[in-house]
């Protein structure tokens, strides 16, 4: 009886990330103002959606609907995220496709994810494989992030760039592969709409 409250107690519990992730794309999306409106359009946001009910089934070990939910999120939103992976709620992931996050990958609230990003391995293992994402980061644009590292909180990685190694809370990492350019930035410095665009970000 303990377990069947449970699972439905956790069911409940995806609407709650639901709303915390609406809430967080209506913050760092100039344009999205109505919720309704990117509820029905952001597609990025339906391929979130699919994530969190097979994550759910998936941590229920109801692996064929997991599966099912997790290869038609694969072909209607081109963006790949294992029903394994940890996700907290309150992630945006801005046009998402080419998006690819590994099984045992974990993302940190208010974290920003471009389309292209790669949270993959670097070689074929078992066990923790892929990287740890604090929160409030910011990654660019067709970033790499491979491999068992972490990446601390307010980070910022760089349009592009190929990171191999932990990088610092409130650092920004840049290149191929990254290295660490700027300490003590934290993303949120370069989530700012008044600024121009920050070269830093690209490479």
């Amino acid at each position: 009886m303990k377990g069947f409250l449970n699972f439905f107690r956790d069911f409940g519990r995806i609407f709650k990330a639901l709303s915390k992730d609406l809430d967080m794309y209506i913050e760092k999306d100039p344009v999205a103002k109505n919720k309704w409106k990117v509820f029905f359009t952001s597609v990025s946001l339906h391929g979130l959606i699919a994530y969190r009910f097979a994550n759910f089934f998936y941590r229920y070990k109801i692996y064929p609907i997991a599966y099912i939910i997790y290869v038609l999120s694969k072909i209607l939103h081109s963006m790949d995220i294992h029903p394994a992976a940890y996700i907290e709620p309150g992630v945006v992931i801005d046009h998402g496709f080419g998006v690819v996050i590994g099984e045992t990958a974990s993302v940190g609230s208010g974290t920003l994810i471009y389309h292209g990003v790669t949270l993959g391995a670097k070689n074929v293992t078992t066990g923790k494989r892929h990287p740890i994402v604090g929160k409030n980061v910011m990654v660019g644009a067709g970033a790499k992030v491979l491999g068992h590292i972490y990446i601390g909180d307010e980070s910022v990685i760089g349009a592009n760039s190929v990171v191999l190694m932990d990088v610092p809370p409130k650092s920004l990492a840049v290149g191929i592969p990254a290295k660490i350019k700027k300490t003590n930035c934290p993303s949120s410095n370069y989530y700012d709409l008044n600024n121009t665009i920050n070269s830093d970000f690209v490479i």
